[in-house]
């Protein structure tokens, strides 16, 4: 299976199998899908694939590239034997690998290796589009007590089977209205990291209001990575994420967030945002941000009911396609002048990758990856709390409905009809299943509007691969 498409001026292959992206000239790129379907008729032999594309090209078949000029027969041979040469090393054409191991993969042992802390069910901004209702999630207002999760540590250690390296992250609502049971419980994970062989780390997601040195001091010792929730330009970030009362909070948060990624050094931390209807330029909001002086950056696509006024619409769509192109010229440009900043969507191992279970089936929503309620329940994630239809048990029971676990461990790429033939599935790992439930009715649905997002993601992180690396070449002459 590969993927092709033209984007600033390359002409890019992905052979989705394998992973390998080839940056080819446009003789090679009009006559791969040909060489795809000979190989695909067996059709091997490289005169006879010759043949194939020569009549082929002749009829008019193939992937248009920009210049439709008249390709001599030399020049089709020569690109032919390239192509089969790629073919024969295993890095075009590939078979698909994983498949054959899905139904073991499915019957595989799980282990929980991490845990959402749903610390405050309360928070103190009131922004329009969060999913959490202001932190009651479909309940009630309420803090989750040091006893309760003490317990829900407990059953993260008690279930994690060998696995050294657990996680935790402080969620809400906001977190920092609960502070102190977030230090006691941190306090506590420490105690059990010697006697019971584990490492946590730990991660506090905030809105900043409640942000004060004593919050850093002990955030930057005991905190991984502090997650910073901004949705860029002082006007869209206050029309969202006002308080309360309707005053906005970009004032209150912003130096604070400085004075946060100063002190990490840049790294460990990035400023979250979230862009709607109302800022389809955002683009201009990730610029606003980097010229801040943040370089670590996640503004992503709002995800809500079509009835919301904010939410995104298909006929948006077009235009979020073009902000992403222009994003990606501009991070480009950053780069190559030195004042480059990481955009989360952009950020694509080519190289190495994750491993093959989070390839297949993502975050590990509902068996690897819990959310925990104030008092102790357990849902897939935190996306999913509040929803009866999938409480799973709490933290004096374990996991009582092993059923809905189950369901969760068949969720991957080859369950979904929609992401069978799609070339971004290793990539994005089916997406996510709250957003498919949400959407379609079934975890192992799609949430189509967020699907086309993604792949045009993906095909810009990759552009902008072969982009710095042709600023890495150029340097090196």
């Amino acid at each position: 299976m590969i993927h092709q498409y033209i984007s600033n001026g390359y002409y890019i292959v992905l052979d989705v199998n394998s992973g390998c992206v080839h940056v080819v000239d446009e003789a090679a790129y009009r006559v791969i899908p040909i060489v795809e379907e000979a190989l695909a008729k067996k059709i091997e032999g490289k005169e006879e694939v010759t043949a194939y594309v020569l009549a082929g090209l002749s009829g008019g078949i193939g992937q248009t590239a920009a210049d439709d000029r008249p390709m001599s027969d030399e020049e089709i041979r020569e690109t032919v034997e390239e192509i089969l040469e790629l073919y024969k090393a295993g890095m075009l054409y590939t078979e698909d690998v994983y498949e054959k191991y899905i139904g073991e993969f499915k019957n595989r042992q799980t282990v929980v290796k991490a845990l959402c802390l749903h610390i405050a069910h309360d928070c103190n901004l009131a922004c329009k589009y969060c999913f959490a209702e202001e932190g009651e999630y479909h309940g009630r207002r309420a803090l989750m007590s040091y006893e309760v999760g003490k317990k829900a540590l407990d059953f993260l250690v008690a279930n994690s089977g060998s696995r050294v390296n657990l996680e935790v992250d402080f969620f809400g609502g906001e977190p920092l209205m609960n502070w102190q049971v977030v230090k006691d419980l941190v306090a506590y994970g420490r105690s059990l990291e010697e006697p019971k062989h584990k490492k946590f780390r730990f991660t506090l997601t905030t809105n900043g209001v409640l942000l004060d040195d004593e919050v850093l001091e002990f955030a930057n010792k005991e905190m991984a990575n502090i997650v910073l929730s901004i949705d860029g330009r002082k006007k869209i970030h206050d029309l969202m994420r006002p308080h309360r009362g309707g005053q906005g909070s970009y004032d209150e948060v912003v130096p604070k967030y400085k004075k946060v990624a100063e002190s990490r050094n840049q790294m460990n931390y990035y400023v979250r945002g979230t862009f709607t209807r109302n800022n389809l330029d955002f683009a201009e909001d990730v610029k606003h941000l980097a010229n801040e002086g943040f370089e670590q950056i996640s503004v992503e696509p709002v995800v809500a009911a079509d009835t919301e006024d904010y939410a995104l619409r298909q006929e948006d769509v077009p235009a979020i396609l073009a902000e992403y192109d222009k994003l990606a010229l501009e991070y480009i440009n950053r780069k190559k002048e030195g004042k480059g900043f990481n955009f989360f969507h952009f950020m694509i191992d080519l190289e190495g990758g994750p491993c093959v279970a989070k390839r297949l089936s993502g975050c590990g929503s509902g068996t690897e990856y819990l959310a925990v309620t104030p008092w102790g329940d357990f849902y897939p994630c935190h996306q999913f709390v509040g929803q009866e239809d999938f409480l799973m048990g709490n933290v004096d029971e374990g996991i009582v409905r092993t059923d809905i676990r189950d369901t969760f461990k068949t969720c991957n790429v080859y369950a979904k009809d929609k992401c069978k033939d799609c070339f971004a599935k290793f990539y994005c790992s089916g997406g996510c299943a709250a957003n498919a439930y949400n959407f379609s009715g079934n975890i192992n649905g799609a949430y189509d509007l967020g699907c086309e997002l993604q792949r045009k993601r993906v095909e810009c992180a990759i552009m902008i691969k072969a982009a710095l690396a042709d600023e890495e070449k150029e340097k090196s002459l």
